[in-house]
């Protein structure tokens, strides 16, 4: 095929995805529809649940890169005036739940893997994998699949950039907080009320900068982004629990921001999980360098990926905007899924990894 070609052919795969309700945990259908393409035109499938990965292999001793997107998708909202199973394809747009996020981004890698694997010499070994539970960054989505498909040298990771290349990301890490208080009545002078508490941790979460600023992502970002206490106004509490949302920059770890915060509160701090990090990779990788040569933008990203999981080189690139992800009446630009074909190639074929 060519490029022309495999516009159609992702073009007409996106409208399929849009059509298979595809929500996080519930990817099955999706899958078994990627399978089958792959499946029919040749290719020996892999699978380990919701998640399906097939391999091009050029020489064993080669570096070997991954395609990879996810098949899932958040649930529409109430403010949907299309209907978000049924792609309309308007004005050049096509409109549909995962139109954006991430099925351009899937069906262009799966057009991209199917050019680069009909080149008879290529200087480094090919992965496609379509991936489970991205969203909600799952154990069952693409980190369940590391160690099956073996060494990595190069991630790319689809998502809507506008086919610039996110070089950095930043990681998430969610804090359940709780400030500790002694119960009394109300009307008494005794008892500690533990809002009073709260206060002044969430007073210096809203305060504290970070000493290490990133010139790609910025500061850690803190919020508090939910808080209880109390149970009766005659009673003072003797507890309230607030949730912090951080966002963190490459120059940490997420075990680092933790130590830090637990360091300066007073409450007691657990965090749901470090697993998901800020990812960077350094300005003098190949396919940075690459990306420059050709006029790819690079830059850091401010949403989370799967990027966050994997502990080998990754990039973040993908045709669409992120603005328009998660969005009622999600689109994507026709012409952005032909360009991002076209932009994958220039930066991909022939590209050295060792």
């Amino acid at each position: 095929m060519d490029i022309k070609e495999t516009k159609n052919f992702a073009v007409n795969v996106l409208k399929e995805l849009i059509r298979i309700p595809s929500f996080s945990r519930e990817e099955k259908q999706a899958a078994d529809y990627i399978e089958g393409i792959l499946k029919d035109i040749g290719w020996i499938v892999e699978r380990k649940r919701n998640n399906i990965w097939t391999k091009k292999i050029y020489g064993e001793q080669l570096p070997v890169l991954l395609l990879n997107s996810h098949l899932d998708t958040v649930k529409p909202g109430d403010a949907w005036t299309y209907d978000p199973f049924e792609p309309v394809d308007e004005n050049g747009r096509i409109y549909g739940l995962g139109s954006n996020d991430a099925g351009a981004s899937l069906v262009s890698l799966l057009a991209v893997f199917i050019l680069l694997s009909n080149q008879s010499e290529s200087p480094y070994n090919l992965i496609f994998a379509a991936t489970a539970e991205e969203e909600i960054s799952g154990p069952n989505g693409a980190e369940s699949i590391l160690e099956d498909i073996g060494d990595i040298d190069l991630g790319i990771i689809g998502e809507p950039t506008g086919m610039q290349l996110a070089v950095a990301e930043k990681g998430l890490m969610v804090l359940d907080c709780m400030a500790h208080g002694q119960r009394a009545h109300a009307a008494s002078k005794k008892g500690v009320n533990a809002i009073y508490q709260a206060i002044l941790d969430i007073g210096w979460i809203r305060d504290y900068n970070f000493v290490k600023k990133s010139g790609l992502l910025g500061d850690v970002n803190m919020q508090v982004t939910q808080i209880s206490g109390g149970e009766s106004h005659n009673i003072i509490p003797e507890k309230c629990c607030f949730v912090v949302d951080i966002r963190t920059n490459e120059c940490y770890t997420n075990r680092e921001v933790f130590d830090i915060i637990s360091q300066h509160l007073s409450s007691e701090v657990k965090c749901r999980s470090l697993r998901l990090n800020p990812s960077y990779i350094s300005i003098d990788h190949p396919v940075v360098k690459k990306a420059k040569e050709i006029g790819i933008s690079c830059v850091g990203s401010n949403t989370l990926s799967d990027q966050s999981l994997m502990l080998f080189p990754t990039v973040k690139i993908g045709p669409g905007d992120s603005s328009r992800s998660h969005t009622a009446d999600e689109y994507i630009i026709k012409n952005e899924i032909t360009d991002g074909i076209y932009t994958f190639m220039r930066l991909l074929q022939n590209l050295e990894l060792s």
